[in-house]
């Protein structure tokens, strides 16, 4: 669910956003989208077991790999299209550029969302925007109903598919743009998914 908070009826371009995001005193999330800004309502716990199990696989493997990388949960993003008025807030990010010291991270290229059925359409909406962004090659969505994934990869003429590689219970998730691996079930380790048939 997405809220609405008081601002002015024009829309919103990201520098006057990200003013007015800092000035709320709850504390809550928010992204712009095209302009509006919407409060991204928490995650229950499944979404936030998955996405703590993943960043901590990630980081892990980053470090034993002394890659440049970094993993970022609930990164800034700011597409290509429509950078103007949009600031999208994934689940995870994954950049190997240096810190920037800014509101987004630079260059990511690998970007998660988790998929709960309260944010769908919203999420559905942020894997959009990614894939104007040209230094993203992967993006993951997590489901937190069920134990599956949607993977979507930019092939080497760097265009998506039309349709993601889905991923079950029995899949090995692999992010070509980290060079990472790990079996889907993994990820859903400590969740009440882990152990159902």
């Amino acid at each position: 669910m997405v809220a609405l908070r008081k601002r002015s009826p024009e829309p919103m371009t990201v520098p006057v956003f990200l003013d007015w995001a800092a000035a709320d005193r709850a504390g809550r999330n928010w992204q712009l989208i095209d302009g509006e800004p919407l409060a991204v309502a928490p995650g229950g716990e499944t979404h936030g077991m998955i996405q703590g199990e993943l960043a901590a696989l990630l980081r892990n493997h980053l470090l034993d790999r002394r890659s440049p990388c970094r993993t970022i949960t609930e990164p800034g993003i700011v597409p290509l299209t429509g950078a103007s008025r949009n600031y999208r807030v994934p689940d995870i990010g994954v950049t190997c550029s240096p810190p920037s010291g800014g509101h987004s991270i630079p260059d990511p290229v690998l970007l998660v969302e988790i998929l709960s059925p309260s944010n769908a359409k919203a999420t559905r909406a942020n894997v959009w925007a990614y894939t104007t962004i040209p230094s993203v090659r992967e993006i993951l969505v997590l489901h937190t109903t069920r134990v599956e994934a949607e993977l979507l990869r930019r092939r080497p003429d760097g265009f998506w598919p039309e349709e993601p590689e889905i991923l079950g219970p029995g899949d090995r998730l692999s992010l070509d743009s980290i060079d990472f691996a790990t079996p889907l079930p993994a990820l859903y380790r400590t969740t009440v998914l882990a152990s159902l048939p």
